[in-house]
């Protein structure tokens, strides 16, 4: 165990400057392969510290700490059974490790260490030592509790622990001061007992040595001790003279303090005053209103342009004295408490006086008629107010003071300039809207309009559509005109607009909404200049003056705080696009524009009723509209964006109105022919083509597509099955070949699949038709061989078929008889007839079926030809007619026809 304890010092501790003082070795209860030591060690620096480590030699015979605790962290040592010697030992620090000694009495000999060390270095913390023989820690136990005789207890721990006992390295100068004594003997390494007593002889020389120099030196120390005493007595003399010098030092170093106090005192003082001062420069300074600002405020004269200037520099003078940030302590001051009643008595009479002037201004501007409705101009034009904003322009600063001076008032004047000029906009736009209807109706001759033919026909068309117009006003929210439904036949369609008149429509509806962009973005740039509305929502803010009307993005304002007059109206469209538009910005808008969505929707909804193709139109304008407005949180973009989702659900009903046609299409005449749905698709795509045409919407048009398409699909076969007199494949080839035929034309975008699909639904119901009803016109033939082809099946070889009875060259030769040439091409004649009597002008596929019976009879032909070939050969049979006479019937029939 030495060796080990000297290797795990030497190769483990020495390096980290560790003593070791005990060590167990142990293992794992029931793992008897894994061993590894316990050891507990000290620090040789200080602080100094007890450590426990695990140390486990590795696979190369080298020992490595595997893990280590401060011993502070043991809580408790078990030693399992205090009765009984037992090996096993559990140690708690974090959790509890378990471990088995290699002996008990090497166990006991550990925890009396680690009793010692506790003494040692954790003398009120210990950790609790349970299950363990008292004798091994009462000892140590009663020296704790005995008072002296504890610290000589300790001091005896301490003296073990400093003395490893088996070993303890020599220090360097201890190492080098040997080597040198050995070399001074020749005798050191090979006979040590000689040297050892060479080293007793040294050392009992240098004892006497000693000795006689202590006792030769006795007379000198004794007049030492002498000079001592004197140089004592002499050091008492000094420090009484010290003493007496101290107190007087004491009382002049009091006297300096006093007058430092003082000095520190004064210096304060007149910091205090200094500050003082600047506080009430800068009190006075904030308070300061000038007193010609005064007068300006007392008797401020709004009317004149040179005066409007001065009264807007003392409004800002005074919201600046009113607004000054005065600290709480300061406010309370009776000099600042009277200087703001007295600015609060200027603010209320000069906020009186400006809001009674601009209140009046407003009520003046709304009942002035200004620009009005030019019913004779080339272009439709909603008018224009910017003589009103150019007026009002110059007071913008005075609106931004009482904003953030009088709330109230701010509120009041905001409803009253609602008030006066909506009804400017609510007779302009109900004029507009009126010129609007007019000119898509034809009622009047426009400037530079063409020839009295012209002229004549746009009449009609206002007759035409001002019934239409008055009927679908009374009817708002119900269709009275059934429209151009494409499962109706044209003949039973309403009175609709055709594609000329339709683009009228489209182009004043586009003027109207182009109008009115400009128009409301004028109006609402001023708004948010002259209200002030994007303050951040905060009501009471104080507003800065310095900003000029024109600071609201229109370059041709010019009216600031200090000159007389404004410039050019503000809010040119595009102005405000890209501007975050609040909700006190659309509230202000809906009050000045009252009828503006109700007439767009009205007008909208009489054109959508008028005629049902004019939602497409209405759809695309505004979707445009909607989609390229920067300016998305707008009153006007609000607006739009209403009536476009109005739009898009007329645009689906009229869309599902077509689908609703085609499921419930039935046809009635005598020969069905070309499904109307079918018919009218023609047209339907074109209209809906033209006004898609590059449009963002076009996405949905395209569904749509899809989805009436599939509708034709399924409802063509039910509308064959229906159909009484038309047989059904001959009704499913026309209207899917037709259908076919229509979307190559039309080149719709993502109808492949639908042109594939009408393409085999076309070929089936041909193949269909041309099996049905050519069938085999050889009949007793077709039988004949049948029986013949059913007899090879059945095992007799092809050479034998003629030695049957009922297949013999005779039975063939005289079946071949009934079918001549004239008799076939009879037959084929009335097949022809037959045909021709099914199939429509429309569907135009006679020769296409014609062309197919055709083939179909080569093929039966051919067929019957190999048979007789294989079956009957040399038998020198033929049929009577050849392949050239059979496409002579099908060509003298057709040209006969």
């Amino acid at each position: 165990m030495a060796t080990i304890r000297h290797s795990l010092q030497r190769d483990v501790f020495e390096p980290t400057e560790e003593r070791l003082v005990g060590v167990l070795y142990v293992t794992k209860p029931g793992k008897k392969k894994k061993t590894s030591f316990l050891c507990a060690t000290v620090n040789k620096e200080k602080p100094v510290y007890a450590t426990i480590h695990q140390v486990k030699k590795t696979d190369k015979d080298v020992y490595k700490k595997k893990n280590s605790w401060p011993l502070r962290e043991l809580q408790v040592i078990d030693g399992r059974d205090e009765n009984k010697d037992t090996a096993d030992l559990d140690l708690t620090f974090d959790r509890v490790y378990k471990w088995v000694a290699n002996s008990a009495p090497d166990k006991h000999a550990f925890i009396q260490v680690l009793w010692k060390l506790c003494c040692r270095y954790l003398p009120k913390q210990k950790p609790q030592f349970i299950n363990i023989p008292a004798e091994l820690i009462e000892e140590n136990s009663n020296l704790a509790d005995s008072g002296d005789v504890a610290t000589s207890a300790l001091d005896n721990v301490d003296a073990a622990l400093e003395d490893d006992g088996d070993y303890r390295a020599l220090s360097e100068k201890e190492q080098l001061d040997l080597e040198r004594l050995m070399e001074q003997c020749d005798s050191a390494v090979s006979n040590a007992e000689a040297f050892a007593e060479q080293l007793s002889r040294d050392l009992s020389v240098l004892d006497g040595a000693n000795i006689h120099s202590m006792m030769a030196s006795e007379a000198q120390v004794e007049a030492l001790m002498k000079m001592i005493d004197s140089a004592y007595a002499e050091a008492e003399k000094i420090e009484t003279r010290l003493d007496s010098y101290d107190e007087i030092l004491q009382h002049v170093k009091d006297s300096i303090e006093k007058m430092a106090d003082k000095n520190t005192s004064i210096e304060q003082t007149n910091a205090n005053n200094s500050k003082l001062l600047e506080e009430l420069d800068r009190l006075i300074n904030q308070l300061d209103l000038p007193r010609s600002y005064v007068k300006d405020l007392h008797e401020p004269d709004l009317n004149k342009a040179g005066s409007l200037p001065q009264a807007i520099q003392a409004a800002e003078a005074l919201q600046t004295v009113i607004s000054a940030p005065i600290p709480s302590h300061l406010s309370q001051l009776q000099a600042v408490q009277d200087e703001k009643k007295r600015f609060d008595k200027l603010r209320v009479r000069f906020s009186q006086i400006v809001s009674r002037h601009l209140n009046n201004l407003f009520i003046h501007l709304g009942n002035d008629p200004g620009e009005t409705l030019s019913l004779h101009a080339e272009q439709l034009t909603l008018p224009r107010h910017g003589s009103i904003h150019t007026e009002l322009l110059p007071y913008t600063p005075l609106m931004h003071w009482i904003r953030a001076l009088d709330h109230r008032a701010y509120q009041h004047l905001n409803k009253t300039y609602a008030s006066s000029i909506s009804k400017l906009y609510e007779r302009d736009i109900r004029l507009f809207f009126e010129e609007a209807r007019q000119r898509i109706s034809g009622g009047r001759r426009l400037r530079g309009s063409g020839s009295s033919q012209d002229i004549a026909s746009m009449s009609g068309v206002a007759g035409k559509l001002t019934s239409q117009i008055k009927h679908g006003a009374q009817t708002l929210g119900t269709r009275t005109n059934t429209g151009a439904l494409l499962g109706v036949d044209r003949d039973q369609w309403g009175s609709e607009l055709d594609m000329q008149e339709r683009q009228k429509f489209d182009e004043i509806f586009e003027r109207v909404l182009s109008e009115l962009q400009p128009v409301c973005l004028a109006e609402q740039e001023f708004c948010i200049a002259f209200f002030n509305l994007n303050a951040a929502g905060n009501e009471k803010a104080p507003s800065s003056l310095a900003s000029t009307p024109g600071s609201s993005g229109s370059e041709e304002s010019s009216g600031s705080a200090g000159t007389s007059s404004g410039g050019g109206a503000v809010g040119t469209p595009g102005s405000g696009h890209g501007r975050q538009v609040n909700r006190e910005v659309r509230s202000m808008m809906a009050a000045l524009f009252t009828t503006l969505e109700q007439q767009l929707s009205s007008f909208i909804n009489t054109y959508d009723r008028a005629d049902s193709y004019c939602c497409l139109y209405i759809y695309v304008r505004l979707s445009e509209h909607v989609l390229t407005a920067e300016d998305t949180g707008s009153f006007l973009s609000t607006t739009f964006g209403s009536c476009l989702v109005q739009a898009k659900r007329n645009f689906d009903r009229f869309m599902n109105s077509q689908l609703q046609s085609i499921q419930e299409c039935r046809v009635t005449r005598k020969k069905c022919g070309i499904i109307p749905f079918i018919t009218n698709f023609e047209e339907f795509a074109k209209t809906a083509e033209s006004v898609f045409k590059k449009s963002e919407r076009r996405a949905d048009l395209d569904k749509w597509y899809i989805r009436l398409v599939s509708a034709m699909f399924e409802y063509i076969p039910v509308v064959a099955s229906e159909h009484q007199r038309t047989p059904p494949e001959v009704i499913k080839m026309e209207n899917y070949h037709v259908l076919h035929q229509l979307m190559f034309q039309l080149k719709l975008p993502g109808m492949d699949a639908q042109k594939k699909e009408a393409k085999q639904r076309y070929q089936e119901a041909l193949g269909a038709y041309v099996t049905q009803y050519f069938g085999r016109p050889l009949e007793k033939l077709n039988q004949f061989f049948d029986g013949v082809t059913a007899k090879v099946a059945s095992g007799v070889k092809e050479s034998e078929v003629g030695y049957q009875l009922a297949f013999s060259k005779q039975e063939l030769r005289k079946v071949i008889r009934e079918y001549p040439g004239k008799e076939v091409k009879r037959g084929l004649d009335q097949l022809y007839k037959k045909v021709e009597k099914h199939l429509s002008e429309e569907g135009n596929l006679l020769q296409v079926v014609w062309r197919a019976m055709q083939e179909e009879f080569i093929r039966q032909y051919k067929l019957i030809e190999d048979l007789i070939h294989r079956c009957y050969p040399g038998a020198m049979i033929n049929l009577e007619f050849s392949i050239d006479d059979i496409l002579n019937y099908f060509s003298d029939i057709a040209q006969s026809h």
